[in-house]
């Protein structure tokens, strides 16, 4: 049997940058993996939904060239093409990724993982079993998408963000069930190629995580971009006929029934522990997710869980964070506990969305004295010059600490103004510090910078009663 000090089951963002962060820090990893590395996010998940979005966003300005000055005689738009190009990007980042491992000299092994004690676990590949030893191990195994109950996903009429990514035809309509990020990214992406596009969400607003105002705006944005949507809207049931799909919903008591080519069931994860030998191993799992303290530790000390297995923060970078941690940990260094609520979340239809931090309802639940600074798109130079105005950002202040507690921005390429505010969670940035910033002009940055000022009825470039 061979022994390794630690062996890392799954190799998503959790998974393989524990084991690079293992190689540096002198330790031999052992990284198990049962398809491709990079997990959901590299191969199903992030990277290519992001190379499909940005399609949707150079189709978007095709269609929108007049107002540039730039027309053509014939537009010709092939979805099976910008599927192709996602999947070359996919197989560029898995190739890189293998090439890192590689040059760490971290041990790749094929198959599937089974814990079969505290220290071993069984290696499943097609034909023989193997085994290996390991002082520690990590759980990273991600997590599946969920379905509806009594609602069968086929594949074909009825599918998940995986067959959706491989969907090589524009349906001419689309019923999408759940509001979140996945969801409208979707919504975005197949408005974007023409189709008629409804999403049914249950709570009262898209993307109902987010801040109320941030919202709002995304709704009116998706408003103007011709996309449908049924807030506070109950699935009952799903039913095929003639190669279409009948969605039946209740909303405000009233029933209604919609009929789409394609339906996509995008509510939400659960996590992937079928199989794994986690009950075996004595591991204890809440609400279906791997239970795990501060450090990242199960309640066996020598196993410990990273990643969207754990139902921390389901986002990759979370993942390689918590990676992180649990490899500083057992390599006997020290790592600041991940405060999940200041870690940044990112949606990436447009006008995206970006936000860390309390919202401004679940500040003032907390008893938190809140003020609040807003800064619009339509004040920004560069947001006007780029003819992208829609959306704005919005800071949560604790008026007796002056420490900013939230940060929400919707707008285009918000995502990107987001690091500023990670930095400045870490810093306890004060309004007053952030607005004194000097940011380069023209940037969409500013939008950050004037909500700071606004906090105190201060920012330069928009007037507000």
């Amino acid at each position: 049997m061979t022994k390794y000090d630690i062996a890392i089951i799954g190799g998503g963002p959790g998974g393989y940058v524990a084991a690079i962060r293992a190689a540096q820090l002198g330790l031999q990893p052992a990284l198990i993996e049962a398809d491709r590395v990079g997990g959901l996010c590299l191969n199903w998940g992030c990277i290519p939904s992001k190379a499909l979005l940005w399609n949707a966003e150079l189709v978007r300005l095709f269609r929108e060239s007049e107002d540039f000055g730039i027309t053509y005689d014939a537009l010709h738009i092939d979805m099976a093409k910008a599927i192709d190009r996602s999947r070359t990007v996919v197989d560029r980042m898995v190739k890189g990724v293998e090439f890192l491992l590689k040059k760490h000299k971290v041990k790749m092994i094929d198959g599937r993982g089974r814990l079969t004690g505290a220290k071993e676990i069984a290696v499943e590949p097609a034909g023989e079993a193997e085994s290996i030893e390991a002082e520690h191990i990590i759980v990273a195994t991600g997590a599946l998408a969920r379905s509806l109950p009594g609602v069968e996903i086929d594949g074909e009429t009825v599918i998940t963000s995986r067959e959706a990514l491989e969907l090589r035809e524009t349906p001419a309509s689309v019923v999408i069930v759940g509001g979140g990020p996945v969801g409208v990214e979707f919504a975005y992406f197949y408005r974007a190629y023409g189709a008629e596009v409804t999403v049914v969400e249950l709570l009262d607003h898209l993307l109902p995580l987010e801040d109320e105002d941030v919202s709002r705006q995304l709704e009116r944005a998706f408003k103007q971009q011709g996309i449908a949507f049924r807030t506070g809207a109950k699935v009952g049931a799903v039913v095929r006929s003639s190669g279409k799909a009948i969605v039946s919903i209740t909303a405000e008591g009233k029933e209604e029934d919609l009929t789409a080519d394609k339906v996509l069931i995008g509510i939400g994860m659960a996590a992937n522990t079928e199989g794994v030998g986690l009950e075996e191993a004595g591991v204890e799992l809440e609400r279906g997710f791997v239970r795990i303290d501060d450090t990242m530790l199960t309640n066996v000390p020598s196993i410990s869980a990273v990643g969207d297995v754990t139902g921390k923060l389901l986002l990759a970078h979370v993942a390689s964070a918590q990676g992180v941690a649990a490899v500083e940990r057992i390599a006997g260094r020290s790592a600041p506990p991940l405060e999940y609520e200041k870690l940044p979340r990112c949606t990436y239809c447009q006008p995206q969305v970006a936000s860390l931090g309390l919202t401004e309802a679940q500040a003032r639940e907390r008893g938190i004295d809140v003020k609040v600074g807003t800064f619009p798109y339509r004040g920004n130079g560069k947001a006007i010059a780029i003819e992208r105005t829609e959306g704005l950002a919005k800071l949560v202040v604790d008026a007796r600490t002056r420490e900013i507690v939230g940060y929400h921005i919707v707008g285009h390429d918000a995502t990107e103004l987001l690091a500023e505010a990670s930095l400045g969670s870490v810093l306890e940035t004060t309004p007053r510090e952030l607005g004194w910033t000097v940011h380069a002009h023209p940037t969409l940055s500013e939008v950050v910078k004037e909500a700071a000022l606004a906090v105190d009825g201060e920012a330069i470039h928009f007037w507000s009663e």
